[in-house]
């Protein structure tokens, strides 16, 4: 499974270590969404290549976005966080509108950095 996050984003990068932090096994790799690799995917899946305001994971060549990647992902995070999934059952049409709202306020509330999260050694096989 591929997440594919906002690089330069505060928030989406602390989205990325708590992911990673309850990833025990592994499951995801991760890529942003800026980077030649990220771009690739887009390109591949039909994506818009300049809007970064989705978080999307990749699973199966399956591709989601918005609320319904962070509940996918949730549901395959280890521990208790697979509980969350259970707000599947709230249309996304309901969802979307306030993980929109986030989306489009990130930067002004958490900030941005200059470039992409540069990963730890021991986390570097886990990026593409």
């Amino acid at each position: 499974m591929t997440i594919l996050f906002d690089g330069v984003c505060n928030f989406c990068n602390a989205s990325i270590n708590f992911i990673i932090d309850r990833d025990k096994k592994g499951v995801f790799k991760f890529a942003a969404l800026q980077s030649e690799i990220g771009q690739e995917v887009l390109n591949k899946y039909g994506l818009n290549k300049t809007d970064f305001d989705s978080i999307i994971l990749v699973k199966d060549n399956i591709v989601y976005q918005k609320s319904d990647a962070a509940l996918e992902i949730a549901r395959n995070m280890d521990g208790f966080w697979k509980i969350f999934y259970v707000f599947k059952i709230i249309p996304s049409f309901l969802r979307n509108p306030i993980y929109d709202l986030v989306a489009k306020n990130r930067y002004r509330i958490f900030g941005r950095t200059d470039s992409c999260r540069m990963p730890t050694p021991e986390l570097k096989a886990r990026f593409l």
